[in-house]
């Protein structure tokens, strides 16, 4: 069974990350779609910090002896997932950039002929 002090930590752990991540969607630094994921992973960890059974019988089922350590494990594969959907972000946005910098060298170019045309 997990400590009483590790659950009450991961309990207020969950919270103020609940909270923090409804002023970020609230003042609008935090995108909704990315601010579900963060809720949920918050949700999980508090329930699991309160419900303190079902963290056993999930460290249980994971083979993890101590069972505040799933709830880390969880908390970390969460971490990792939203890194990676960040990665494939960063890349779609890396081309798009090179695709908008390729066509505005074209339109630069479209322009020093268009202007040199009308001085000729």
């Amino acid at each position: 069974m997990t400590p009483l002090r590790v659950s009450i930590f991961a309990a207020g752990a969950a919270i103020v990350l609940l909270a923090v991540v409804f002023e970020l969607i609230r003042s609008r630094r935090l995108q909704e779609r990315y601010g579900l994921l963060w809720l949920l992973t918050g949700v999980v960890i508090l329930v699991l910090a309160l419900w303190r059974g079902a963290l056993g019988q999930l460290a249980d089922l994971a083979g993890i002896p101590y069972p505040p350590s799933a709830l880390f494990v969880l908390f970390l594969l969460f971490v990792l997932l939203v890194l990676l959907h960040y990665s494939t972000v960063i890349s779609d946005l890396s081309e798009q950039n090179k695709t908008m910098a390729q066509k505005l060298a074209l339109l630069e170019n479209e322009l020093k002929e268009l202007e040199a045309g009308r001085t000729d």
